[in-house]
């Protein structure tokens, strides 16, 4: 490595964030059949106000000032079959919680499923409106 490489490499900017990247994060965004009601049950989840909404695409902003949190509407959208022995998942959300048996709890009311097959002891699975997985895990685990 060259000395301006290994400078490069070691600089910092006052976020305290590598400076080796050329891109930001933007937004996530979730496929599905219905962008309107996930979003609505990831505003719940979250407690995440809503952006924008319409039938193609709705946004939730991040309080905390990171990236927002969008859902698509895509035609023909059938969820990820990574419960069935053969099946995978493209992507996964996980969230800290205080209480998970708590939010577990209020995940299922909103309208998550919890699958019987389960990753870990500290980690709850449950599958989201749309069929995406997404985790539950404690703050302090």
């Amino acid at each position: 490595m060259t000395d301006v490489a290994a400078e490069q490499a070691t600089t910092v900017d006052q976020a305290g964030r590598n400076d080796t990247g050329f891109a930001r994060l933007a937004m996530v965004t979730i496929d599905c059949a219905d962008p309107v009601a996930l979003a609505a049950f990831y505003g719940e989840l979250l407690g995440w106000e809503t952006r924008h909404v319409d039938e193609q695409f709705a946004i939730l902003d991040n309080p905390e000032g990171g990236s927002p949190l969008g859902f698509g509407r895509v035609s023909g959208y059938r969820p990820e079959p990574w419960t069935e022995p053969d099946g995978g998942k493209h992507f996964h959300l996980d969230f800290y919680v205080d209480d998970l048996e708590a939010a577990t709890a209020r995940a299922l009311a909103l309208g998550a499923t919890e699958p019987t097959h389960q990753h870990g002891r500290t980690l709850k699975v449950l599958i989201d409106p749309a069929g995406h997985p997404f985790g539950l895990a404690p703050l302090d685990a």
